[in-house]
């Protein structure tokens, strides 16, 4: 197995709304805001290279939206999903899966492509994964998320015949084995329902990709859960027991949203469980 970090630039978010009840005085210390009150976010995907498999989890906010949309959200950087992958030479038709964590726009918007009048799969030669409990919750959404579920993201994936489920076997976890063996599956319910966490064994240390149960270093302290999250207690109930397990098993975490750090190890401290070191995914 080979994992590729996947960077496809970067946004804008209200620094309140990444930090739901924590005060800015606190947050504002560990990502500064600007004179807006926007931070920085990355938008990381991962690639898996696995035997014959190349899965491609998360593909970012796409490019298909009006510059109305787009300007909400600040995009700039200079990397893409296109030169990324092209970087580690590869190209989106050499994708065989595409891992979808959940169905928000900054995680799935690169799904899908506009063909003239049309909205088509940007991954021809790929299966789309989700599973069927997100999918309901995404394409009936409720009037908290309804503005992160747009329909032209998620609904030509099922059109095309190229969605897929993974099962929600006992509500936490489960084996990707139809995508392949060496990818197990948590699921998360505080941030969107049944949100799909993977995870991997590689180079002798176990690899979870947090998608947005934890979008930075900066939201390890349980506290800090995102305005975003439907049920932010749940969250918190999440992370701490995960948190406490990942520290005990020597996880490593990849992020998706920081900014600055890929990576990183833990530790247990008088605060609770901390980073330990930060890095690169290419220094493992």
């Amino acid at each position: 197995m080979q994992l590729y970090s996947i960077d496809t630039g970067y946004f804008k978010l209200d620094g309140g709304a990444m930090f739901g009840v924590v005060p800015k005085t606190m947050w504002n210390k560990l990502v500064p805001s600007d004179e807006n009150n926007l931070c920085t976010w990355a938008m990381r995907c991962l690639l898996v290279q696995d035997g014959n498999r190349l899965v491609l989890i998360d593909n970012g906010i796409g490019d298909k939206q009006d510059a109305k949309f787009f300007g909400h959200y600040h995009l700039h950087g200079d990397a893409t999903l296109e030169s990324s992958l092209a970087k580690h030479g590869f190209h989106k038709d050499d994708i065989t899966d595409v891992w979808l964590t959940h169905l928000h726009f900054d995680h799935c918007g690169g799904s899908i492509k506009r063909e003239g009048d049309k909205l088509v799969p940007a991954f021809k030669n790929a299966r789309y994964w989700s599973n069927e409990r997100h999918w309901h919750w995404a394409t009936k959404p409720n009037d908290r998320e309804k503005a992160s579920f747009l329909k032209e993201n998620i609904l030509p994936i099922q059109e095309s015949g190229q969605l897929q489920f993974i099962p929600v076997e006992d509500g936490t976890h489960a084996q990707a084995s139809g995508i392949t063996p060496n990818l197990k599956v948590r699921f998360m319910h505080g941030h969107t329902d049944a949100m799909m966490l993977p995870q991997m064994d590689y180079k002798g240390r176990t690899i979870v990709y947090m998608a947005d149960l934890l979008p930075s270093v900066a939201h390890l302290p349980i506290p800090y859960v995102m305005a975003y999250d439907t049920r932010p207690l749940q969250t918190m109930v999440e992370k701490k027991a995960f948190l406490q397990e990942a520290a005990e098993k020597d996880l490593i975490f990849f992020f998706e949203h920081d900014a600055v750090n890929e990576c990183c190890s833990l530790q247990l401290t008088e605060k609770g469980v901390r980073q330990k070191d930060c890095f690169p995914l290419s220094a493992l």
